[in-house]
């Protein structure tokens, strides 16, 4: 109990500053595999912008529950610790890349900032 209390303190505090990306998914589930590689492109692309995380709902089930996930993929975007926009289910790259960019106040251009 005392390392499932641990994990959410840390997850809060990493979720504390700046803006953060968390895709809530599980390896079991399909979509999530498929948002995989997108998520993992955003973390590329914005790195030093915003942290971008996947969280295992199976292996942080208390997290999960707490923040109400009851269907995945979840992605959750937070800025200095408040929840600020929720996808539910398969999103694509340039969803994800406008959400993103609005809270780190970049110019919507209309364009991506996924990089191929």
């Amino acid at each position: 109990m005392a390392a499932n209390r641990s994990l959410e303190k840390n997850f809060d505090l990493s979720i504390s500053k700046g803006v953060t990306l968390v895709d809530f998914n599980a390896p079991w589930c399909k979509p999530c595999r498929a948002q995989e590689p997108i998520i993992n492109a955003l973390k590329k692309s914005y790195r030093g912008a915003a942290n971008v995380a996947r969280l295992n709902i199976d292996e942080n089930r208390e997290i999960a529950f707490k923040l109400g996930i009851q269907s995945i993929p979840t992605i959750i975007l937070y800025k200095d610790g408040m929840e600020m926009n929720r996808f539910i289910g398969l999103q694509n790259n340039e969803t994800l890349a406008k959400a993103l960019q609005r809270l780190i106040g970049e110019p919507d251009t209309g364009k991506s900032f996924f990089r191929h």
